[in-house]
């Protein structure tokens, strides 16, 4: 009944095994992914058929975790599966970006690829896994591809790579890097890493494309053994006649057009050629198909244009040679009563980031497929559509939205201080207002610089920029600090962030079918020098951490406790504590080893909250003398409160020699005396003394009490 292929081969500490023919049998290409005891399904579908008037190329790529892979339930009122979590987009994302590219160009048939994680291993992620069945399932289908490619992740212990480095080996890892890459070139990298140098990363691209050559091979032997017949497709030929009408049209005019170095005059003529295009060309008669292709070829010929203007040599659009970074201002502390904020401009790209200083109880709870962790750093990314002079929606982040955030989260990891030396959960929101070329780099940028303005206390400075490439034959040109136009029209979007001793956050993307580690090479050291010159601009405007934290922000009070004790701090049903943080206008935060952090926006409510919980988890000592109430009247003596809570007996039988016939003769409930402590029993019970030298409550001829 099932024609079962397997193959498995040795990746790094565990064996991968890729099986297809048993199940997901009706999609074009299905294979179960097996790394270790992490398991993932995927499956590659594709229309036969192109959609009338379709014009692009259709891939989606979905990533879902199954809680029941890690054996849990799904918390909630459903009890099922909800929208996808960051982590889900993001692996969504690691999936889509190598992928897109191995398509041929004009095939614009929809292709669907679903991942679902079906078994995990806390150790071992599923991205890898998901991404090598990716281009499995793919290979499989048959369907116009340019690959298979492979993937892995690198990290870097004690000087060494490590391939496909578990959970446990990350947290001691100075990188944690994916590359996809096909057997000839990268495709892909995103990673994070600890101030690295460019020949370290490098390094590691060049290690995992080794690495991953017999992963490569292994979907080629499957894809042979048990793949469809590849598709009859065959892309289109060049229609001359068409090309050589719009060029006759538009060549000069685009021309003239990419030298207006505003991005809205620029855009606003291009539209105006653009329509004159189509209204000459295209008439009643003509199909969608058609009109489709007009418009292709007019994209092209603005492609073909400055793609040709920077190959000869010639000044970019906004006529900057390819090294040089665009005019950058930065105004720190720009409002009122935020933490921190900063405004980082770069051309007509800028950045409102925001910091947003918390408390232990502000820590975002990830319920993550390996279990549940606590993130106290958090970086939230939004381009609203005004910001490119468009209209749209404005609604709950996007892909790329998410994306990017993630991409300055990470650059900016590596310099965040530890946590017991800067005890605040930590939000930054970067509000991107205008856009043209890198926006998460500004956000990197600004992230940084906001951060400072809050008081945080960076170990250094992180700038990011982004490098572009055009790549026509052996001719290749490196961009510094790309327009959108030249991340739009260009090969490769190679994002660098880091500090003035390395790298801290990479990510390339690639439009082409790949690109060598020679060019890589080149773009790593074009783009260290223009981080070097945008760190040498923000240390200009803000040289260090603010000293002085916002009247606005928490202050954070830390205090020991006895873990005994911490019931007595928060009281029956929490009335103690509910009623400490209302007095004293605090929030407090007390952990299980008895670690109490009180956050408060003024000093002298702050110390009062800590005074008040030092007096309720006070012990009472041998020896020690205290001030307190009677609170009962016995026939023996009274019940004195010498700490919230604690309470002890004094037995008074005489004063000044004389047997006492009432002690309410001598004392009575409320009054305040001294008492000196000389016992404590085995059961917690304190016994005290009254002695002649300490004096009772003043009455009139009240004997000396001892």
């Amino acid at each position: 009944m099932f024609e079962i292929t397997k193959k498995s081969l040795q990746l790094g500490a565990h064996t991968l095994t890729i099986e297809t023919g048993e199940i997901a049998r009706q999609a074009d290409g299905a294979v179960m992914v097996s790394y270790g005891d992490t398991v993932v399904l995927v499956a590659a579908t594709a229309k036969t058929e192109v959609k009338e008037g379709q014009d692009f190329f259709p891939l989606t790529v979905d990533y879902q975790e199954k809680t029941y892979a890690a054996g849990r339930i799904p918390g909630g009122y459903f009890k099922r599966e909800g929208r996808p979590s960051e982590k889900e987009t993001l692996t969504a994302r690691l999936i889509d970006r190598p992928m897109r590219p191995l398509f041929p160009d004009a095939f614009y048939n929809e292709v669907q690829i679903v991942a679902t994680v079906l078994s995990i291993d806390p150790e071992i992620d599923a991205d890898i896994p998901a991404m090598i069945g990716a281009s499995a399932a793919v290979a499989l289908a048959g369907i116009p591809f340019y690959g298979p490619m492979g993937a892995v992740k690198v990290g870097y212990i004690n000087g060494e790579y490590v391939l496909n480095p578990t959970a446990t080996q990350l947290k001691e890892s100075e990188l944690d890097l994916v590359v996809a890459a096909t057997e000839t070139a990268v495709m892909m990298v995103e990673s994070e890493a600890k101030e690295l140098p460019e020949d370290v990363m490098l390094g590691a691209v060049v290690f995992g494309h080794e690495q991953m050559q017999p992963v490569i091979k292994m979907i080629n032997e499957l894809a042979a053994e048990a793949g469809k017949e590849p598709w009859d497709w065959t892309p289109p030929e060049p229609d001359t006649a068409l090309i050589a009408k719009v060029e006759a049209i538009a060549a000069e005019d685009i021309n003239a057009a990419f030298k207006i170095k505003s991005k809205g005059e620029r855009s606003a003529k291009l539209d105006e050629i653009k329509s004159r295009v189509m209204s000459t060309l295209i008439t009643e008669e003509t199909s969608t198909l058609e009109a489709n292709k007009i418009k292709d070829e007019f994209f092209k010929l603005e492609a073909k244009t400055v793609r040709s203007q920077i190959l000869n040599g010639e000044p970019r659009i906004d006529g900057r040679d390819t090294r040089t970074v665009r005019p950058i201002t930065i105004r720190s502390g720009v409002l009122p009563r935020t933490h921190g904020s900063a405004l980082f401009t770069r051309g007509e790209t800028q950045a409102l980031v925001v910091t947003t200083l918390g408390t232990g109880k502000d820590e975002q709870i990830i319920d993550a497929l390996a279990g549940e962790y606590y993130e106290n750093f958090m970086l939230h990314y939004n381009m609203p559509p005004f910001a490119t002079g468009e209209t749209g929606r404005v609604g709950s982040p996007k892909r790329r939205e998410i994306g990017h955030g993630n991409l300055a989260k990470r650059a900016l990891k590596a310099v965040l201080p530890k946590k017991e030396d800067f005890d605040y959960t930590i939000r930054v929101v970067s509000e991107i207002t205008e856009s043209n070329g890198s926006s998460s780099m500004a956000s990197v940028c600004g992230g940084c610089l906001a951060m400072l303005d809050a008081g945080v206390p960076l170990t250094a400075h992180v700038a990011g920029v982004a490098m572009g490439l055009i790549k026509e034959g052996n001719r290749v040109a490196v961009l510094t600090d790309i327009l959108g136009d030249e991340d739009h029209l260009g090969d490769m979007d190679f994002k660098v962030a880091g500090t003035d001793k390395g790298v801290t956050a990479l990510q390339m993307d690639i439009k082409i079918t790949g690109i060598t580690a020679q060019i890589m090479q080149v773009a790593l050291a074009q783009a260290k020098e223009g981080r070097a010159h945008i760190l040498g601009l923000m240390k200009q405007a803000v040289s260090g951490v603010n000293t002085e934290m916002s009247q606005f922000a928490p202050r954070i009070i830390t205090m020991k406790i006895n873990p005994d004790k911490i019931r007595d701090v928060i009281g029956k049903g929490g009335a103690v504590i509910q009623a400490l943080t209302k007095e004293t206008n605090t929030s407090i935060d007390i952990e299980d080893d008895g670690t109490v952090k009180i956050a408060c926006t003024n000093a002298d409510e702050g110390a009062e909250a800590q005074r008040r919980i030092a007096q309720i988890t006070a012990e009472v000592e041998v020896g020690q003398i205290y001030e307190g109430p009677v609170v009962k009247i016995l026939d023996f003596g009274a019940v004195v409160t010498l700490l919230p809570g604690k309470d002890g007996l004094v037995h008074i039988s005489q004063i000044a020699h004389e047997r006492v016939k009432a002690v309410s003769d001598y004392l009575k409930e409320g009054d305040v005396v001294k008492v000196k402590v000389v016992e404590i029993d085995d059961k917690g019970k304190v016994r005290l003394s009254m002695k002649a030298l300490i004096d009772p409550p003043a009455r009139e001829e009240a004997p000396a009490a001892e």
